[in-house]
């Protein structure tokens, strides 16, 4: 107390222990004497009251008024019980203070006092009050928090927010209070979620933020980042757990993931920038692309890294893409286009490198250009956007006016002539379905007026759409080549492959083309295979120069006989066709073929000399349907030819199955006689010829017989000529005499005869360079003496070419064999003749022999040659001798041998008598 007369109350007080300890507490103690209504305190009331320069009246007036409430309430209360009460009060500069006075009675009221204290309890009352709305607002926090906010004591969830019910997929809180935690943490993670929590020893301490797996009411489990905090709740140690679902949070992260690798292993480079142009961000493009990595980029400016000015946010003022011409690393040159885009830290920019490309655009345009095809590219609506100098030079136009143009500005024509319309126009099929045209052939006219012939390919520009109409109308390329040239040379190649170069009628290839439509039409159709008769006479005798001449006037005398839409062609040498109309009438065929042949027969006039010729024609008459092919037919046609010569010169013959028939045998057999003695089908038959003086056999005549597998035994009549067509009589006539001459060597040792062996020799054999080789080695082989055989030629063999016949006969008697001339009488030959020849027998034929019994004048001719052969010293051979009455006319007129059936059939050798 500061007063003087406190001294008594406070004596037993240590005054500075009591002030020290209510200075501490910022507390004014006082009294009030009941008895003498007076009241006392400590120092510090001014500052308390916050009077700091107030009297001491002042201060007894206030500090009265302000315990007077506790002295009312003290007068009427019982003594010992401590009163309290708060009252305002204003200080000396106008501010309000709450102030707390609490006191108590000592003795009674009449002459007790009233101790108490007074303390400003201004800032605590504020203080409760702040925390009371901090406690509001933390609980408001709390409930709307987003993240789920959740406690738990004694391993039970004790509190749950509903962000917590909500993550749990729960009903309510009141689902989650009252649950174990180890219901609500999956098992994986609550191992690590209780080590955590034992560390918190203290209030106040937390864990570091760690993923717990949360298990959810609806079965699923949930990703979170959780974080625990050691709290007291309701006076006892407790854990506020703090979680937040991190699965937008893993998603965005994958994303962002994604995002980062497609921004580094993208093509196109990717440049984050500052506001200022500092280079923030470089992937591996920008890298590949400028040749510097990112630690050479990051902090630079975009200018220095790219080689050339660059300010993205001017670029983004002027529409946000531009093309540009950068720089890398080592100087080179790149076609770069930039794109711009703003971020809130600055720009990013997307730079494609587009140099590859442009260099192949200007390659494909130094290509095009280059080209000598013609290459025009249009738009949607069929206007020309370019074209490359070939099309302007193709078309005769200045390529400035190329471009720009409609392509249905050019005149367009088939290649019969007919215009195009202009929807059938390959350009204007492809611009509505995008459908490819390829290689059409179209005729247009030049600026200069000229025709051209063009092989042009129409492509859509826009290949690639799901359906060919889908883009319609689809933008196009042209390209088209000038074929007019190479069109007139294949026109003419056509002809030459086609047309007989000396006469201009169609060839072999034609023929067959225009017959196999004739006989694929609804109409009867006449086939003449027409071969001049004798026409190697002329050819030979003349020189080739006469002969093309008469061929060529020949084909001139055809064409003009025949009718419009008839074919005239000339197959090779001398042989032609003509395929006419006809009306299942032979009659008018060979009216026709007559009238061809008096055509031809007239005189052709050739270097002074009037020549004629005839022809052979055969006929085929093919009926509408007729299933046999253009080959076939001429091949028909060709068989009624060939017997139409066999029946002698200038006929006509028609084709029937026979002769078809005929003619298969003949090929057949022709074919097989190739292989005949390999087979062994060739066989010898022996015909003996006896001595007319003596009756003895004094030879045999070997004959060559054929067993086919399929015909039998075939003719030699039908075979030999066969063989004579086709060479093969030379190793047929060779077999024939190393045969011959084995069996007839192996007879004559058998029996110990001196038999003589006669063999006959074709013209064609004659012919043969090594028929001297043949003769000898079939001797040498057999061990047959060559003075033992006999070589028989036909009169008209021999007659043929004598001089040629005499050397060959020569050479082949200076081998020893003897000769003889066969058939004799048939040909033309006479005494002079024989007397060149080295011949040793004649063989009067068996034609002279035939009823020489019976008929004089026969007996005169048989008389008169048998005089002229012994006149050069021939033995006279008969052949043919079938009677008695024969044999004994021959025997007087002075025969010397004779050979016929009257005497002994041809016959193995086995079987010879």
């Amino acid at each position: 107390m500061t007063e003087p007369h406190d001294a008594d109350e406070f004596a037993v007080v240590d005054r500075e222990l009591l002030d020290a300890v209510w200075s501490l507490n910022e507390a004014v103690p006082w009294s009030f004497d009941f008895a003498h209504d007076e009241p006392t305190w400590a120092a510090g009331l001014d500052a308390l009251l916050g009077l700091p320069d107030a009297t001491h009246d002042d201060l007894r007036a206030r500090l009265i008024e302000l315990i007077r409430p506790l002295i009312a309430i003290t007068r009427s209360a019982p003594a010992g019980k401590v009163f309290e009460h708060e009252q305002r009060c204003t200080t000396a500069t106008g501010n309000e203070r709450l102030l707390r006075s609490r006191a108590r009675l000592v003795g009674d009221t009449r002459t007790g006092r009233l101790l108490g204290i007074t303390t400003d309890v201004t800032q605590a009352r504020e203080d409760r009050r702040a925390m009371s709305d901090l406690a509001a607002r933390y609980r408001i926090f709390v409930e709307h928090s987003p993240d789920a906010i959740w406690v738990h004591q004694d391993q039970k969830a004790v509190y749950a927010n509903p962000a917590t019910v909500r993550m749990l997929a729960a009903d309510s809180s009141a689902q989650i209070v009252g649950r174990p935690i180890a219901d609500l943490v999956a098992g994986h993670s609550l191992p690590g979620v209780q080590a955590r929590l034992a560390a918190l020893t203290t209030p106040g301490t937390t864990t570091m933020p760690a993923e717990v797996e949360m298990r959810r009411f609806d079965g699923s489990t949930i990703p979170v980042d959780s974080v625990a905090v050691r709290i007291n709740w309701a006076g006892r140690p407790a854990f506020q757990i703090i979680q937040r679902d991190v699965t937008a949070h893993q998603s965005a992260e994958v994303v962002l993931h994604h995002q980062a690798a497609l921004v580094q292993h993208v093509s196109d480079a990717i440049i984050a920038t500052t506001r200022d142009g500092m280079v923030t961000s470089w992937n591996r493009a920008a890298a590949a692309i400028y040749g510097l990595s990112a630690e050479q980029a990051i902090g630079q400016h975009i200018g220095a890294v790219v080689g050339a000015p660059l300010d993205p946010a001017a670029l983004l003022d002027a529409g946000g893409i531009t093309e540009a011409r950068h720089l890398r690393s080592d100087g080179s040159a790149l076609a770069i286009r930039v794109s711009a885009a703003e971020m809130p830290s600055g720009f990013v920019l997307v730079c494609a490198d587009e140099t590859a490309s442009r260099r192949a655009e200007q390659n494909y345009a130094t290509v095009v250009n280059a080209l000598d095809e013609g290459v025009i590219v249009t738009d949607a609506k069929g206007l020309v956007l370019s074209a490359n100098p070939a099309a302007a030079h193709i078309l005769g136009i200045a390529q400035a006016e190329v471009v720009g143009s409609s392509l249905g500005d050019y005149p367009l024509f088939d290649e019969t002539g007919a215009p195009i319309p202009l929807d059938a126009r390959p350009s204007m099929q492809t611009h509505r379905t995008g459908a490819p045209q390829n290689a059409r052939v179209i005729g247009t006219r030049r600026g200069d007026g000229r025709s051209v012939w063009l092989a042009v390919t129409s492509r859509s520009l826009t290949p690639d759409s799901d359906a060919p109409d889908s883009d319609a109308p689809h933008p196009i390329v042209l390209s088209f080549t000038d074929i007019t040239e190479s069109r007139a040379i294949r026109e003419r190649l056509e002809r030459e492959a086609t047309h007989d170069p000396l006469t201009g009628l169609a060839n072999r290839t034609l023929v067959l083309r225009h017959l196999d439509s004739a006989l694929r039409s609804a109409h009867p159709v006449g086939v003449l295979f027409i071969d001049l008769d004798e026409f190697k006479v002329i050819n030979d005798s003349l020189g080739h120069a006469v002969g093309d001449e008469v061929l060529r006037v020949v084909g001139e005398r055809l064409q003009q006989l025949v009718g419009e839409g008839e074919v005239v062609g000339r197959l090779g040498g001398d042989e032609f066709v003509v395929i006419a109309r006809a009306e299942d009438d032979r009659r008018k065929l060979r009216l026709l073929a007559e009238e061809l042949r008096r055509n031809l027969a007239d005189p052709i006039n050739v270097e002074g000399r009037k020549l004629r010729v005839d022809a052979s024609i055969g006929i085929v008459l093919a009926p509408s349907g007729d299933p046999r092919t253009a080959a076939d037919a001429l091949r028909d046609a060709d068989v009624a030819m060939y017997h139409a010569k066999t029946l002698g010169r200038g006929r006509t013959a028609f084709f029937d199955v026979r002769l078809r028939e005929r003619m298969q045998r003949h090929l057949l057999l022709q074919q097989d006689l190739r292989e005949a003695a390999q087979k062994d089908q060739l066989w010898m038959a022996y015909q003996p010829i006896i001595d007319l003086g003596t009756g003895r056999t004094v030879a045999v005549e070997g004959l060559l017989r054929w067993t086919h597998p399929l015909y039998g035994t075939v003719s030699p009549a039908e075979f030999i000529p066969l063989a004579e067509e086709s060479d093969v009589i030379h190793g047929i006539g060779a077999h024939m005499l190393r045969m011959a001459s084995r069996e007839l060597a192996a007879y004559r040792a058998r029996r110990q005869l001196d038999l003589r062996l006669k063999v006959n020799l074709s013209a064609r054999q004659l012919e043969d360079p090594y028929l001297h080789n043949d003769v000898h080695e079939a001797l040498t082989e057999a061990g047959l003496p060559a003075s033992a055989v006999c070589l028989e030629v036909t009169e008209s063999a021999l007659m043929h070419d004598p001089t040629a016949a005499a050397q060959v006969l020569s050479n082949l008697r200076r081998l020893g064999v003897r000769l003889a001339i066969d058939d004799f009488g048939t040909g033309y030959s006479s005494l002079a003749q024989l007397q060149r020849l080295p011949l040793d027998t004649l063989k009067i034929d068996r034609s002279f022999i035939t009823g020489v019994d019976e008929n004089p004048d026969a007996e005169a001719i048989v008389s008169s040659i048998i005089a002229m052969a012994h006149a050069v010293k021939l033995t006279v051979v008969a052949e043919g001798v079938e009677t008695a009455g024969q044999l004994d006319l021959l025997r007087r007129l002075g025969c010397d041998q004779a050979q016929g059936f009257y005497i002994g059939r041809p016959t193995p050798a086995d079987q010879l008598p």
